[in-house]
């Protein structure tokens, strides 16, 4: 504990700024060329199946809106542009005619990128369609707690090294929100991260959508059941590593998505919406691999591809926030 009580003249700062400046920064990791995908691996990444789900799901909203003449799709925290264009990809041709495509993102357009897609820095405003953020929410940075050894929540602070001391109290809207959200409990060391932020951003994002469909994907935890010393973490290389707001890896935490629900949301699982959508992750029949040897194989190697999209104890086991805005919901339950 000695180095928590070290002077405040020690660059020691709270994990929201910290993160802020290490991913979003000049210089930030979000910035930097390789691009997200050279350091971890999303559901967008890891199979086709998943951007063709996203495509489906847009026809839905489209049949669902009466086939307008405009219908917009946004992806947010886009990357390199990999979901939009496995849309667009994946749209049946009509549908793809009618649709205006953004990527919302900080890092600079992509030289290669298919021309019909706006690179925007922030959602275009009043759309008519849906606004589709995959793995954005928990690298919106948040403050982090931990309680002392006298029971009281405190910011944590941390140095450009990743070491950490406690600062203030909580107080104001984030033990507000902690108070409601995520109670950390009396016991010395147990810490939460405060949500708050993630609310917000998600708010603003779902009111960009005049009418139509807010997709949040991500990392999940659910009242009831937070973790008792938080998530906090970082990824570089592929690899999950220790959490250093320095720019050199992703720092992450997972979302409660419960508290960023608005009226009428719904929260599921991946694995249920994907195979509300049609990805199932079922074996083909071996008798296609005498029939069509080829096609049995290709089949094969997509349910591969579902059975990862769908995994308990792995990407299955996202959330999935759906808002309907003007419209019902197109995976009610």
């Amino acid at each position: 504990m000695t180095d928590r009580l070290l002077a405040r003249d020690d660059g020691a700062r709270p994990w929201r700024d910290a993160v802020q400046e290490a991913l979003y920064g000049p210089g930030g990791f979000y910035r930097r060329p390789e691009g997200p995908a050279g350091h971890f691996r999303t559901s967008v990444h890891a199979s086709p199946l998943f951007a063709s789900a996203v495509a489906r799901l847009l026809c839905r909203v489209d049949e669902s809106l009466g086939q307008p003449d405009e219908l917009v799709f946004v992806d947010m925290a886009a990357g390199r542009g990999e979901l939009v264009t496995g849309v667009l990809a994946a749209l049946p041709s009509g549908v793809a005619a009618r649709t205006r495509a953004y990527a919302v993102e900080i890092a600079d357009r992509p030289l290669a990128l298919d021309h019909r897609i706006e690179w925007l820095a922030e959602p275009p405003k009043g759309i008519t369609g849906m606004l589709f953020a995959n793995e954005w929410l928990d690298n919106v940075p948040v403050d982090v707690v931990e309680v002392d050894a006298a029971g009281v929540a405190r910011l944590v602070l941390v140095r450009p090294d990743g070491s950490e001391r406690l600062g203030e109290p909580v107080g104001g809207e984030a033990a507000r929100w902690l108070g409601r959200w995520w109670p950390p409990g009396p016991e010395e060391g147990l810490r939460a991260e405060v949500g708050l932020p993630r609310d917000l951003a998600w708010a603003g994002a779902v009111a960009s959508v005049a009418r139509g469909l807010a997709v949040a994907v991500d990392y999940t935890h659910l009242a009831g059941a937070r973790p008792p010393f938080g998530t906090l973490t970082g990824f570089r290389e592929g690899r999950e590593t220790a959490p250093v707001p320095d720019g050199s890896c992703d720092i992450t935490a997972h979302v409660a998505l419960d508290a960023c629900a608005l009226p009428g949301a719904r929260l599921l699982t991946q694995r249920d919406a994907l195979r509300a959508l049609g990805v199932t992750g079922g074996r083909p029949p071996l008798s296609l691999a005498t029939t069509d040897p080829t096609a049995y194989v290709r089949a094969l190697a997509g349910a591969g591809e579902a059975a990862e999209l769908t995994a308990p104890g792995g990407l299955g086991d996202f959330g999935w926030l759906v808002q309907p805005v003007g419209m019902p919901n197109p995976l009610a339950g």
